[in-house]
């Protein structure tokens, strides 16, 4: 499991060029369908544009593809996807919108549009790293829940689910090159009482 860098939120940037308006949309992605059905919001959202040019990277199974939508071969989509391999940028969409102002650009004009678009776009994205974390299950009682809970947030070891029941379960997050410390630290603290259950492997947005 490897970290790389994606976009966390959604933005927009746009300008005006020859009297085209040219509208940048970045979009976190995951899979194919979220892809898709984020390329139909687009088209209800900016309805009787006349390009939809676009790009995306998937991490999982390394895809990644672009369109030009109707502009000349290769000054739409690929400036886009050059923008986001520059970057190493994975899990992510880009959205160029253009309604057409009635002057033509010229391929290397429209290179330079749709590029510069995501180049600014990218620069106002919320990006940040995606680190490897094991997630760990631990059962305790609800004598230990606050301690841990307070030392937790301290060592910025992220909680997930909790489940309070007879005892109470909760889930903590904790980055590979910590590992060993949580581990060692655990048994210390707790004088060998909670015994972490390992219950898998995650990427968690590097802090």
């Amino acid at each position: 499991m490897e970290s790389y860098v994606t976009v966390f939120n959604s933005s927009t940037w746009e300008q005006v060029i020859d009297k085209s308006r040219f509208i940048g949309v970045v979009y976190p992605v995951s899979n194919i369908e979220e892809v898709e059905q984020r390329l139909q919001d687009i088209r209800q959202n900016y309805p009787n544009a006349r390009h939809y040019v676009y790009a995306y990277r998937l991490y999982q199974g390394k895809l990644e593809k672009s369109t030009d939508d109707g502009e000349p071969q290769g000054t739409g989509g690929r400036p886009v996807l050059d923008v986001l391999q520059y970057r190493q940028i994975w899990d992510v969409l880009i959205v160029v919108i253009r309604y057409f102002g009635g002057v033509l650009l010229g391929a290397g004009g429209l290179t330079r549009a749709y590029g510069g678009t995501a180049r600014q776009l990218m620069d106002k994205a919320a990006l940040g790293r995606l680190v490897p974390h094991h997630v760990y299950e631990i059962e305790t009682g609800y004598d230990w829940y606050e301690p841990l809970k307070y030392w937790f947030k301290q060592f910025s070891w992220a909680i997930g689910n909790e489940e309070f029941l007879a005892t109470v379960k909760l889930q903590v997050y904790i980055p590979w090159e910590e590992n060993q410390r949580f581990r060692e630290w655990l048994a210390d603290f707790t004088d060998q009482k909670i015994i972490p259950r390992e219950i898998g492997h995650t990427l968690c947005p590097e802090l």
